[in-house]
């Protein structure tokens, strides 16, 4: 199955207020970065067990970890998560940044050093995730 098709099947099979919203965020994450490699990773590992939610990234970056190695993976991850939506902007040096940047401003959310999570858009201010996404696909 294409990425897009997963993409697809993983929105429509979320409950009809998280699927909403999460179409709404697709296409504003789309919109910021039209031409923006996708993926989509099921939520298990190499044995085939649950170790995480299923997210759809967005973007390419170079991880670049300890030991020397580096691994190819999305800027910007958006999941459905029991209580709401989480969007992951991976790659920001400074863990404080998205708290002092975009905390305060966003509304009903949870920022912590790269994840803004919240229960529904209705809950925060859409124009204010939106230029945390782009600083996400900009600061690398």
């Amino acid at each position: 199955m294409k990425v897009k098709e997963q993409i697809k099947e993983y929105i429509v099979g979320q409950p009809e207020a998280k699927r909403s919203d999460m179409q709404e965020l697709h296409k504003m994450i789309l919109k910021v970065s039209p031409k923006c490699k996708l993926w989509f990773l099921d939520g298990k590992n190499s044995e085939g067990k649950i170790v995480s939610n299923p997210n759809i990234g967005y973007g390419l970056q170079t991880l670049k970890y300890a030991n020397g190695e580096t691994k190819e993976f999305y800027q910007i991850g958006l999941s459905v998560n029991t209580s709401g939506i989480s969007v992951y902007i991976l790659g920001i040096d400074d863990k404080t940044y998205l708290a002092q940047t975009y905390g305060k401003k966003l509304g009903k959310a949870s920022v912590t050093g790269y994840c803004i999570k919240f229960k529904t858009l209705k809950d925060i201010d859409i124009t204010v995730l939106e230029a945390a996404i782009r600083f996400g696909f900009e600061d690398k």
